[in-house]
């Protein structure tokens, strides 16, 4: 049984879920589906044995988490130190080897502009370097 099998135990109407599922993925994808396929094409140039669906989950829980901690006033390396070290959930889903590169991502996507053009998967891997050197 999937996840959207699961939606008659709400208590939301369909709309309300429509409209919850539209405002998730502008907040995931704001500049729309060219974001979304350059990064799952980017992403799966750096972790070729996966699929989308096996990157997606742990990039889009990354991007939660370090969003989170960006609100909860930590900035620059405090923020990737506690997605890498304190956040828990962030540990069951992504493995620890992978954690920098889908921060790489994150901070590649969070300085998205219309254009959708992500950085090659060589200068994530160097970003992705750089953060664990620092990190872990």
């Amino acid at each position: 049984m999937g996840i959207n099998s699961w939606k008659f135990l709400s208590w939301k109407s369909k709309a309300e879920l429509e409209d919850e599922q539209k405002a998730y993925e502008l907040w995931a994808f704001p500049h729309g589906q060219e974001q979304r396929d350059n990064l799952q094409a980017l992403m799966l140039e750096i972790f070729p044995k996966e699929n989308a669906a096996s990157t997606l989950i742990p990039f889009l829980t990354c991007k939660e988490q370090y969003e989170k901690a960006l609100k909860n006033g930590l900035a620059g390396h405090d923020a990737l130190y506690f997605v890498i070290y304190k956040d828990s959930r962030l540990r069951h889903i992504v493995k620890k080897k992978d954690i920098p590169t889908y921060l790489a991502l994150v901070i590649a996507d969070a300085e998205m502009d219309e254009r959708c053009k992500y950085p090659t998967a060589d200068e994530i891997r160097e970003s992705a370097l750089e953060i664990a050197r620092g990190h872990l």
